[in-house]
């Protein structure tokens, strides 16, 4: 989070916080609502939202999380987590490899569904092209595909 001049520090709008963070607009006031944030300081004379760098490098690790998949009680328990430090370290590393697994899991069931595509294409392109030999000859790897779905 960038200083201003002297030290002064930088305070960013809700539009600001939200394209740094990734995180839309309605997340961020989400978010705030449910106490994954504390309560954000509002500009006395408009009453907006202003966030500070300590808030900004909160919301920037749970942008981060969330694009990793990340659900809203599993951020919340990441927090929990990290207030408790070192002495939750093994905790924080279950709960990574937890959703490390799932992602990869998720990875192969879109493997899985790229490839039956590439198989369906390369069997109308078969048939396109009039070659029903090689269009046969795909029905067998499509049907292995779509057992795995």
């Amino acid at each position: 989070m960038a200083a201003g001049v002297a030290g002064e520090q930088v305070w960013l709008t809700i539009l600001e916080a939200s394209r740094r963070s990734g995180l839309s607009e309605p997340t961020l006031r989400y978010y705030e609502q449910i106490g994954l944030i504390g309560p954000v300081p509002r500009e006395p004379s408009s009453g907006h939202r202003r966030y500070d760098a300590e808030t900004m490098d909160v919301l920037d690790s749970l942008g981060c999380l969330r694009s990793a998949g990340l659900r809203v009680e599993d951020l919340r328990r990441y927090l929990a987590l990290l207030a408790r430090g070192d002495a939750a370290a093994a905790e924080q590393r279950e709960l990574f490899d937890h959703h490390a697994d799932r992602l990869e899991a998720e990875i192969e069931r879109l493997r899985s569904r790229l490839a039956y595509l590439r198989v369906k294409a390369r069997l109308w392109d078969a048939r396109d092209r009039g070659d029903t030999d090689a269009a046969k000859r795909l029905v067998p790897e499509l049907l292995a595909l779509i057992e795995r779905f």
